[in-house]
């Protein structure tokens, strides 16, 4: 019994790990989505864009791979990221095309 319990313990660790997935691209804002501030131009930068966006219009961060845009879970470690290229690790929700944050890191 406690063999088939440690198995069971093992098989859903494997499971977790498989559904991480490694996202690459912009760190953005809803309101600018596709990473072009130049219709907002909130700030002297398109960090300072893209961290107003977010305080001041209630914009979310989102990813912004080149083509999809994907909303991010963690709402507070993307602030110290505005408008760089990170990698984003998470778990991908399909039907609200939000990434469950795991890390951020800046891309190098």
């Amino acid at each position: 019994m406690r063999s088939l319990v440690l198995s069971s313990i093992v098989i859903a660790a494997v499971a977790s790990a498989q559904d991480k997935q490694t996202f690459a691209g912009t760190t953005t804002d809803s309101e600018c989505a596709n990473a072009d501030h130049s219709h907002m131009q909130m700030g002297p930068t398109v960090a300072d864009c893209t961290v107003a966006c977010v305080a001041v219009h209630g914009a979310a961060y989102v990813l912004y791979d080149g083509e999809d845009v994907y909303e991010l879970s963690d709402q507070q470690a993307p602030e110290q990221f505005g408008a760089q290229q990170v990698i984003v690790t998470g778990t991908l929700e399909a039907d609200t095309e939000m990434i469950q944050v795991d890390s951020i890191i800046a891309a190098r």
